[in-house]
């Protein structure tokens, strides 16, 4: 009996970003204390050492603790979700298994940090001319991110295609 893959040979893209994600948040951690930031475009661009207890956006940042294993369930919820739909995808869905790898990868180097240190280290701050516009982020973060815009525009593909063919 032959064992279907599906595309999970796309994992090595969701590793990669493990790795990267990983890696990033140690060398900033040897580097820079909590909060110290490193102008690198002055007025937009800043690296800086930043803990998240929360999710996006430090939403539940205050909740006392017990919103670390809620949002380490989800991420690993979210990840055994991405796991079997990765390997359900047909040969011709690179697209898809490419967004998935990326929000798979993006997961999981949050769910190591959050389940082993208990915050996710952020380091990435944007802004302008001193206004903090978006809050510190990681390489998680930017690949969660990006593989959703690419989700969605998987969404808007697949819908014209099937409303193609439905009016044909």
């Amino acid at each position: 009996m032959r064992v279907r893959w599906g595309r999970l040979p796309w994992l090595w893209l969701t590793l990669l970003v493990l790795v990267v994600d990983q890696a990033s948040k140690v060398y900033f951690e040897s580097r820079l204390s909590l909060y110290q930031q490193i102008v690198v475009i002055p007025e937009y661009f800043s690296w800086t050492l930043a803990y998240n207890t929360g999710a996006a956006f430090s939403f539940l940042a205050n909740g006392g603790g017990w919103q670390r294993w809620l949002f380490a369930l989800i991420a690993l919820a979210v990840s055994v979700v991405l796991l079997v739909w990765l390997k359900r995808l047909k040969p011709t869905d690179t697209w898809l298994a490419i967004a998935l790898a990326l929000v798979l990868g993006g997961a999981l180097g949050n769910l190591y940090d959050r389940v082993m240190l208990g915050h996710v280290v952020d380091f990435v701050l944007l802004h302008w001319r001193s206004q903090y516009y978006f809050p510190a982020f990681n390489v998680a973060d930017s690949a969660i991110s990006i593989g959703a815009v690419m989700l969605a525009l998987d969404m808007f593909k697949s819908d014209k295609s099937a409303q193609a063919s439905k009016s044909s």
